[in-house]
């Protein structure tokens, strides 16, 4: 392609309402633009790089046994009513009726598409002999965010490979997870993104059953929990802490216990205030109900409850915050006054909460709170709890080295799904003794366009990006100094014929431009090799080629241009490829 032939609208300026580099860069280097709040055109630069994502992501899935279909992106209401799933979406599902005929057909933008492939299957799959069987599609999905915001990070319209698996057993379920875990490393790799997988909150099946695709950004929205030295890593939703229950006993310098009159005083933000201490010095009492009956958690006032642990521990299948009512009816307080002295309910506390001598805590009294109460003389554990978010300087859960926070950018979920879906929406088989069961699913989703905002954001320096070969809108950018001189512009015309017909995928700048404006523009849009053709190095038999992340630029004989490109090319490649995971 010549550049004088597309649609290449660089800007120098960031923009002003540009938050991220990502977005900042894909505006600047003309790959995208804005229509309206979370809706963005892609230009010929960035569709190009949007397909080679997509290639590589199709060529992974077919590799891993997953058939390609395409579904509507319109979807009748009545199947997220039938899942329960149009109130959860609330408003962020995309919803509307249009007029056929004389009525109203309700329907929505799909979000996701387990209601359609799952209705689908119902109608087709009805033996355990059709199973397993995986199909995927890369279409467009709708959601109304609330705050669109980062460029293509968190948009309404995004496009997304989303994959699902159907099977007789849990033990199938699980070869195709991994199938597809693999598979998603290759891609990520191949797509020359610097990704951690991470452990994600479990499935209804439980166990390990999802793992969320991370790239490390200071500019993420998620946090990632991390230990360098045994590369332990999960989400904060997931993510154990290396600590053991501690010695359950009163401490030897526990003072005696007091009530104090702390009107209005309901949080631990207030608390401490009044009181004039630091929140760790505090115990907060939560109530939930855990299966409908309530239960009291203790964590360190410093620290946030993580209710999948309490979940988990309490082994129970719903876990909710109590109402005010039962708030009361357990404390005899108002909510903001719970406390562990008295409280009739079971309790269940966090391993650091033994640890607060002479803590501060809701006196189960309205407008009072407790100091100076200790375990096992004031209260009574007999165990305790991983029930709190990691956090930074926490032991590992695999026994060596601390976890460090880091944000992240999810690109990729795959998720045991169970039977969730085939439940509701009757997707049920004959198994071998004939008898009628739910299917077992397995979800794998990948955000295509955050591949892209993924390596704006994290591959770039000070001129602009840096796309790695795989994913770059062209290989090679021949840019062509003089191109108003005759001699020069034909011997450049020729040299991009032959890297064409070598297979190179290049984008001849043949503007009559100065150099350092060519220059400048081609650093900004990132592609990986530069040929500066033409000048004084012309003159001497000589053209420069300088790959977008190195330092120096290198000198060639024109006779062997095209052939050192060729070979730094193809040798790329198979650098790139040799690193790929198995």
């Amino acid at each position: 392609m010549r550049w004088s032939q597309t649609f290449i609208p660089t800007m120098k300026e960031i923009p002003s309402d540009a938050e991220v580099p990502s977005h900042q860069l894909m505006l600047r280097a003309g790959l995208i633009r804005q229509l309206m709040a979370g809706a963005y055109t892609y230009l010929p630069l960035g569709v190009r790089a949007l397909k080679k994502a997509e290639a590589i992501v199709r060529e992974e899935m077919d590799a891993a046994g997953a058939l390609e279909i395409l579904m509507p992106a319109l979807q009748p209401i009545d199947l997220f009513e039938r899942t329960g799933r149009k109130e959860a979406f609330g408003n962020v599902l995309i919803n509307f009726s249009v007029r056929r005929g004389d009525r109203n057909v309700h329907m929505a933008l799909g979000p996701t598409h387990e209601e359609v492939v799952t209705d689908l299957m119902s109608r087709h799959l009805s033996s355990h002999r059709q199973m397993p069987l995986t199909v995927y599609q890369i279409q467009t999905k709708f959601r109304n965010e609330e705050r669109p915001r980062f460029g293509i990070l968190r948009t309404s319209e995004f496009l997304m490979k989303d994959a699902y698996s159907f099977h007789s057993s849990i033990e199938s379920l699980n070869e195709v997870y991994q199938k597809m875990y693999r598979a998603y490393c290759r891609i990520f790799a191949r797509c020359g993104l610097d990704y951690i997988p991470v452990e994600a909150e479990s499935g209804p099946i439980g166990g390990d059953a999802s793992h969320e695709f991370m790239i490390p950004a200071s500019n993420g929205e998620d946090q990632i929990v991390f230990c360098k030295k045994t590369n332990y890593a999960a989400n904060l939703e997931r993510a154990e802490t290396g600590r053991k229950p501690p010695e359950i006993t009163t401490s030897p310098d526990a003072k005696p216990l007091t009530k104090l009159h702390t009107p209005d005083v309901g949080s631990i933000e207030s608390l401490c205030k009044f009181l004039k201490c630091k929140p760790e010095k505090t115990i907060k009492t939560l109530v939930y109900l855990a299966d409908g009956k309530p239960v009291a958690v203790l964590l360190r006032g410093d620290h946030e409850a993580n209710e999948g642990k309490i979940r988990r521990a309490l082994a129970a299948a719903t876990l909710e915050l109590a109402d005010p009512d039962t708030i009361a009816q357990v404390t005899g307080a108002p909510v903001g006054f719970a406390g562990p002295v008295g409280i009739k309910c079971p309790v269940y506390a966090d391993h650091d909460v033994p640890l607060v001598v002479n803590s501060i805590v809701g006196a189960n009294e309205g407008d009072h709170h407790l100091v100076n109460v200790n375990v096992a003389r004031d209260y009574q554990l007999t165990t305790t709890f991983d029930l709190r978010n990691a956090a930074a300087g926490d032991p590992s859960p695999r026994g060596e080295g601390t976890l460090e926070l880091v944000h992240g950018i999810e690109v990729g979920h795959v998720f045991k799904l169970g039977t969730k879906y085939s439940v509701s929406m009757g997707a049920l088989y004959d198994d071998e003794t004939e008898n009628r069961q739910p299917i077992i699913m397995g979800c794998y989703g990948i955000g295509v366009n955050r591949i892209l905002a993924g390596l704006a954001e994290t591959k770039h320096d000070e001129q602009g990006l840096i796309w790695p070969l795989s994913i770059a809108p062209y290989e090679v950018i021949l840019s062509v100094i003089g191109a108003n001189e005759p001699e020069t512009f034909a011997a450049a015309e020729k040299m991009y014929a032959e890297l064409r017909s070598q297979g190179v995928d290049v984008l001849f700048d043949d503007r009559d431009l100065r150099p350092g404006v060519k220059f400048k523009d081609a650093d900004l849009i990132g592609i990986p090799l530069r040929v500066n053709f033409g000048g004084k190095g012309l003159k001497e038999g000589i053209v420069e080629l300088k790959w977008r992340n190195a330092a120096e630029s290198e000198r060639v004989p024109l006779t062997d241009a095209v052939k050192a490109v060729v070979d730094q090319i193809a040798a790329k490649r198979k650098a790139e490829l040799a690193a790929l995971p198995n």
